[in-house]
């Protein structure tokens, strides 16, 4: 098997695996195994036995990738720091703006996130805070990973306070240089950078080497890769932009990738800008840990109740996260997607791909129909189901192997 490759997706609850054919992208088996928390080198072992094919694979497993963001101002700086985590494929757990006090700093520590993405500034601009909250930081008795993505005037002066207090520390460019200018990517590297070496590499998930060789990234942000890999596909279509949801467990994953040039008129409307790519976590719509939820979440879109079947709850996911999604990029501006930006709706999660086909192609239309609860503004939109979970396994190759990346991803073109 020198010419295939594994790639995995290592989940909380289960481990899925594709054996692919780099060449030409050709899909030539998929597996499953539940994940072993204990050691998650076991999963990814059941999940591809008897495939001698290199491994490659992201994680979501032991909830992720879990990040604080403090910044300057909380409708500014942290903000922006906030989409930058997310478009990362973080699962922001706190949100701290303005100096960092005692008792702040007790209840940032509190909530044990992974790394802080330490934010504040424009370049040039005010510095006294991102300053104070380096030096707030510093005093933390057990040392947190930090991504320093602000004002670079004193980027060098933050990086070496922390480091000389023994934080682990990763220089990134400022994630809002300008007002209404977003720029996350340099942040969204390091961020994996520090998720690979401390979360991956640390002995939280295994102590295995293999795993730290295997794991490119989380797995949302090989998702994102995956979505914007297929928004490009569809670049001669009339409306090339993709948005998909991704239905689990706990949360459903907002992944959008809008065309390009209908944002234009929107960076005149926020202050923080908007990121070309963009996702969300919705974490109360969920169909077991959070289903609860999701049925009050469902009840006040005025959704008829879901039943308490697997489908019905995706269904209601889906539909409730598509709406909000709407009302958020509404307040980008008329260029938003909520405009012409999507004119694909990809719906993916195990709920979809393990459930009869009959069942799930009802709820794709009614899904299609509801088109957000505004009024038609995605009329025309197709809807589809990742039936084979191809978007992680894409986004993994996207990087070195484009054209296999491509023909797992021509699956999810509608005919």
């Amino acid at each position: 098997m020198a010419d295939l490759l594994c790639c995995v997706d290592i989940g909380s609850t289960w481990t899925k695996a594709a054996l692919v054919e780099p060449a030409g992208g050709r899909l030539v088996a998929t597996r499953q195994a539940p994940t072993t928390p204990d050691d998650v080198v076991s999963g990814v072992l059941a999940a591809t036995a008897g495939w001698d094919a290199p491994v490659r694979a992201c994680s979501s497993a032991g909830g992720g990738l879990r990040l604080a963001v403090v910044g300057y101002e909380e409708l500014i700086s942290a903000e922006a720091g906030h989409r930058a985590a997310l478009s990362a494929g973080a699962r922001v757990v706190h949100v701290a703006a303005g100096r960092l006090s005692g008792a702040a700093l007790a209840e940032l520590a509190g909530v044990a996130p992974d790394v802080v993405l330490l934010v504040g500034g424009t370049d040039g601009g005010e510095a006294g805070v991102l300053l104070h909250n380096a030096a707030a930081l510093a005093g933390l008795a057990r040392p947190i990973p930090v991504v320093v993505a602000g004002n670079v005037a004193v980027r060098d002066e933050v990086v070496a306070l922390l480091a000389d207090a023994g934080m682990p520390v990763t220089p990134a460019d400022n994630v809002l240089p300008d007002i209404g200018r977003l720029a996350p990517e340099s942040a969204r590297a390091a961020i994996r950078d520090v998720f690979l070496t401390h979360v991956i590499g640390g002995d939280r998930l295994s102590t295995d080497p293999r795993l730290r060789r295997w794991v490119r990234s989380v797995t949302p942000d090989a998702v994102l890769d995956g979505v914007a890999a297929l928004a490009g596909l569809r670049a001669g279509a009339e409306v090339p932009g993709v948005l998909v949801l991704d239905v689990g467990g706990a949360t459903t994953d907002v992944h959008c990738v809008p065309v390009a040039d209908a944002e234009q008129s929107a960076l005149q409307r926020s202050a923080v800008g908007v990121p070309a790519r963009r996702r969300t976590v919705e974490g109360d719509l969920g169909v077991q840990a959070s289903a609860g939820a999701l049925r009050e979440a469902a009840a006040a879109e005025g959704l008829a109740p879901p039943g308490a079947d697997g489908l019905s709850l995706g269904e209601a996911a889906a539909v409730v996260a598509l709406r909000r999604h709407l009302r958020a990029e509404a307040a980008y501006g008329p260029g938003g997607a909520s405009a012409r930006g999507v004119g694909l709706v990809v719906l993916s999660g195990g709920v979809f791909r393990h459930s009869d086909p009959a069942a799930v192609a009802a709820v794709v239309e009614r899904v299609a129909a509801d088109r957000g609860g505004a009024g038609g503004v995605l009329a025309g939109t197709q809807v589809v189901v990742d039936t084979q979970y191809v978007l992680a396994g894409a986004g993994l190759l996207a990087d070195d192997h484009p054209v296999a990346a491509a023909g797992l991803l021509r699956t999810l073109l509608p005919r």
